[in-house]
């Protein structure tokens, strides 16, 4: 059976990436839907390509008279009755309203979108479980967890997410200091969109997913563990109670993630995809996070144990802590320094609403912006 597909964030790297499996797997896909912000030229190339029925997109922006197709909210597109499965590709905050649109339509979600789990974990997969929605991850770590817990029954000791520490592991906090934005979008392993690499590179992207890992799998937040593996080689790993373990490897190709969440049940050969070469592989290497040269690492594993209010406000003030960085007006080690400060006078709310978290996530970006007021 051809599954429809509607892909949020088309253009970014987790779209492009995903037409791309498209592309190689033919007559196995069929794209309903696609939406975009920014960049109207390629969503335009790619409507002319796959002619999708259905497109959301910034409506400011304009867009070729040709084409022909429906445009909708993001909203009515992840939730539309023509669509069965749903690629959320948008990264923060703007991912979670159609997340749960398509969650309560009763969708199979591919999510590479963090924070709608982060921020509403709770909410999310409560209406999982009520509309029969099925949410596949397609973060290369989380995936590999899935595929490790496979055919297993709930007898987990831990979960092991590795992380490449990014390209900063060895610096010391001088040095961090200095770092510019050109370097931390050079990440040395993954090729991600601008906010994620940055996340990468300050390690908040991996406590982020610890929270992620905690809802998608139900397991207690002391029983996820992070190791840094420069090598991006093992991409996660279980151990069960046996002592026995299970670990996914791979190249580091977001494709392999992607193809395998979009064809879930099956898997299906794609010759377009990298394969490992042992003989060229020398050492697979494994140490312990840094968690004091990294604060964002602590910050969300901690925002995410306390839970309530605490991770929306983590993800807005980093989100707005990062596109500040990008545009040059605070430093890199800024970055955490107005996280934590955020933080530290949020007034939680421990059982939040929806619009608990919305109001908590409008409060953190407010106050992260007056917090980098003053800096020259």
């Amino acid at each position: 059976m051809v599954k429809k597909i509607a892909l949020l964030g088309s253009t970014g790297s987790i779209g492009r990436q995903t037409l791309d499996v498209v592309r190689a797997l033919p007559g196995k896909f069929s794209i309903v839907g696609l939406s975009a912000g920014k960049n109207m030229d390629l969503l335009a190339q790619q409507i002319n390509e796959f002619h999708p029925a259905l497109v959301s997109y910034d409506s400011h922006q304009p867009m070729p008279d040709n084409a022909r197709y429906d445009f909708l909210s993001l909203e009515a597109l992840a939730s539309h009755p023509a669509v069965d499965t749903v690629v959320i590709g948008i990264p923060g905050k703007a991912g979670l309203g159609p997340t749960l649109a398509a969650v309560r339509a009763g969708k199979t979600i591919c999510l590479a979108n963090k924070e709608s789990l982060v921020m509403a974990g709770e909410i999310v997969t409560r209406e999982a479980r009520q509309s029969g929605a099925h949410i596949l991850p397609v973060d290369s770590e989380h995936s590999a967890l899935w595929q490790c817990l496979r055919g297993e029954s709930k007898k987990v000791a831990r979960l092991i997410l590795t992380a490449s520490g990014g390209p900063f592991r060895h610096f010391t906090p001088a040095q961090l200091k200095k770092i510019t934005v050109e370097q931390a979008l050079r990440h040395p392993s993954w090729h991600m969109g601008k906010k994620i690499t940055i996340d990468s590179a300050t390690m908040m992207n991996k406590g982020l997913e610890v929270t992620e890992a905690h809802w998608l799998f139900d397991v207690p937040f002391e029983r996820i563990e992070i190791l840094i593996h420069a090598e991006c080689i093992v991409h996660s790993m279980v151990e069960f109670i046996d002592g026995a373990m299970k670990a996914q490897l791979g190249q580091p190709d977001m494709r392999l993630p992607i193809q395998y969440a979009l064809s879930y049940p099956e898997r299906l050969a794609n010759p377009t995809l990298p394969r490992l070469d042992w003989t060229q592989i020398r050492d697979l290497t494994f140490e312990p996070p840094d968690f004091e040269t990294f604060p964002c690492l602590r910050l969300a594993i901690d925002a995410g144990k306390k839970g309530g209010t605490y991770p929306a406000v983590l993800c807005a003030a980093d989100e707005v802590a990062v596109e500040l960085f990008l545009a040059r007006r605070i430093k890199f080690t800024d970055i955490a320094r107005y996280v934590e400060q955020a933080l530290a006078q949020h007034k939680a709310i421990n059982k939040p609403t929806l619009d608990d978290i919305m109001a908590a996530d409008a409060w953190a970006r407010d106050i992260t912006l007056k917090l980098a007021g003053g800096v020259e």
